[in-house]
């Protein structure tokens, strides 16, 4: 009873054809004596059917009505018969193997199913809890077999690009000595070397920059990384990225090579026609124009700057936050029905991230209902009634459109909270599509020229905005300990359609600037000796120019699949508390296991009581 063929191959072609198949009961149902058993593998579903027309003297032998009896969903069975027509009227064209169907002459439990903790369907209403801890029923569901082959597929047209064009995928490390990177590691304690630990690595960038010195000038691998931070929708404890790292190569190389990689694997796996070239933005202009590192391109609606309207007003409040801050405004159109509760909402939003308020101005139609007659009324508009006209024409806006305010003597604030509020009513107004649609729209831009340092207030010092290794733009070599503030990194970043898909950067290679990084950053010689003496003491051997980028696969698959959480393309993610649901992990472990290790469990709460 091994089979002959998968469920979602059979055609019209294939009549009289003698069959087994191999699957799980997706459907069972008994009509007028004749069972119909719909039987799917990861390939599709072929409808069996029990018909006692089928066999001599019109009856079905016993020991196969016992089965059909028996059958629930989900029970996995062995099935011979012959493939025949359906009846016109039975055809399904929403089933590639609609019009056929295969009498059953023999059916095989394989094994039983016990009832199922939630039904097995595309649209399953199951709550996460249960699809994670119950991950191998959920994964069978054709949705997420359609998932994991994306997966599947995109690694396959990202190994076929990069190997072509001569890039060699090379394994790095797992266990590595603990570096900062921006997160927390993951640590592994030693046996051999008792009060050592290992840490997994949050990515591979010492490594690959090693590799760069030893030759190897087209280098990636789908690189497992490990971080211990808090999960959210786009981010897990593990993720995969797809490492890329080249020598002898500038900016605008790496930024050509991922715009060809992915207009192949868009090309190849969703029939999609990507622009030859992404748009390219400053950070600059998108924190300006967009209020975020990673703007949402699917819909315009760009902050304005609200300042030259502020400043002849006689609204105090907003007038104090020019003193080095910014007023930027948002025109919502057509939105001038927003409720009071609407607008709240809103300003809710805005405060999370760090806005003192949201103003406000609706624009009402003139007498003769003209644009050149609008005017402005509610919220703050009594502190502009001499400059109506001149904010309706400034912003662009019509009657009936919504104006939304923020001040604040932060222009980052403004911007960023502004931002916030531009993000929410994209997703609240529907003006992008979301889901998995036939015709899907995917934006991507390059991020460029981000600021190589940020200046950490609570410890009072400057710190990589990026990371330690990424190369200053020449033009400030000789100003970088005076001014760290203005330098711009050789750095870069993807965003597609709201998400920070890759970030990249050409890296240091000089012994003498990279010293200067690090004492920017308030790394002396033997802190950056200690931790980065590996990588330093290579590069005293020749390192050649060089720069890469990484891509999360997790995301791209992601937003490829028009899903927004990336538990919906990993086959085994953790919940939002960093727990696997399937094997309950993490663990206790033994006394044994603790001691082989060198390691005590402190009771943190008998410790507080003492």
């Amino acid at each position: 009873m091994k089979r002959t063929i998968d469920c979602g191959t059979l055609r019209k072609a294939d009549k009289d054809r003698k069959v087994i198949l191999n699957g799980w009961v997706h459907r069972k149902r008994d009509h007028g004596g004749i069972s119909f058993i719909n039987l799917r593998d990861r390939y599709g579903i072929t409808q069996v059917v029990v018909d006692p027309g089928s066999f001599p003297g019109g009856e079905v032998p016993h020991e196969l009505a016992a089965i059909c009896t028996e059958l629930r969903n989900e029970f996995c069975l062995a099935v011979e018969g012959t493939v025949r027509p359906r009846p016109d009227n039975m055809v399904n064209p929403d089933m590639p193997t609609g019009e056929v169907e295969v009498a059953a002459e023999k059916i095989l439990i394989l094994s039983r199913s016990d009832v199922l903790p939630f039904q097995i369907d595309d649209d399953t209403e199951a709550r996460e809890e249960l699809r994670l801890k119950y991950r191998y029923l959920d994964l069978r569901s054709s949705a997420m077999q359609k998932k994991m082959k994306l997966r599947n597929d995109t690694a396959f047209a990202i190994r076929e690009y990069l190997i072509n064009l001569g890039f060699y995928e090379i394994e790095t490390p797992t266990f590595i000595r603990s570096t900062p990177e921006g997160a927390r590691d993951f640590l592994v304690p030693s046996r051999l070397h008792p009060g050592q630990f290992y840490a997994l690595p949050q990515s591979p960038q010492l490594y690959k920059q090693i590799l760069m010195v030893s030759g190897f000038d087209k280098y990636f691998q789908l690189a497992r990384c490990y971080r211990d931070e808090d999960s959210r929708g786009d981010r897990q404890p593990e993720h995969t990225q797809i490492d890329i790292e080249m020598s002898f190569v500038q900016r605008d190389d790496v930024l050509t090579l991922v715009e060809g990689l992915f207009g192949h694997v868009f090309k190849k796996v969703l029939n999609h026609e990507l622009p030859k070239e992404f748009r390219r933005l400053t950070h600059e202009e998108a924190m300006e124009n967009y209020g975020t590192d990673k703007p949402d391109l699917r819909f315009e609606m760009l902050l304005q700057d609200f300042s030259p309207f502020a400043e002849k007003s006689d609204f105090q409040a907003f007038k104090d936050s020019l003193m080095g801050g910014a007023v930027k405004a948002l025109l919502v159109k057509g939105k001038s029905d927003f409720s009071r509760k609407q607008i709240e909402d809103l300003e809710a939003h805005a405060k999370i991230y760090k806005a003192k308020g949201l103003a406000w101005m609706k624009v009402i139609a003139g007498s003769d209902g003209a644009r050149s007659d609008a005017a402005l009324e509610g919220g703050v508009s009594k502190f502009f009634a001499s400059q109506e006209k001149e904010i309706i024409e400034g912003l662009g806006a019509k009657p009936g459109d919504l104006i939304l305010i923020v001040a604040d003597k932060s222009r980052k604030v403004a911007n960023i909270s502004l931002g916030a509020v531009r993000s929410k009513l994209g997703r609240d107004l529907g003006l992008y599509e979301t889901g998995p649609t036939e015709n899907p729209r995917f934006e991507f831009a390059w991020i460029v020229d981000f600021p190589l340092f940020e200046f950490n207030d609570d410890e009072n010092r400057w710190e990589a905005a990026h990371h330690m290794f990424s190369y200053p733009q020449t033009q400030y070599h000789e100003t970088l300990e005076k001014d760290p503030g203005t330098v711009k990194g050789d750095l870069y970043d993807l965003v597609l359609n709201g998400f920070e898909l890759a970030s990249g950067s050409i890296r240091i290679h000089e012994a003498d600037l990279q010293k200067r990084i690090f004492n920017i950053v308030g790394f002396d010689p033997a802190e950056a000796e200690a931790k980065f003496g590996f990588l330093t003491e290579a590069f005293k051997y020749g390192p050649p120019p060089h720069g890469g980028i990484a891509p999360g696969l997790d995301r791209l698959v992601m937003l490829m699949a028009g899903e927004t959480s990336i538990k919906e393309v990993i086959a085994f993610p953790k919940n939002s508390f960093g727990r696997s649901l399937l094997d309950n992990g993490p663990n206790e472990v033994s006394e044994e296991q603790l001691k082989e290790l060198h390691l005590n469990i402190v009771d943190q709460e008998k410790t507080r009581e003492k």
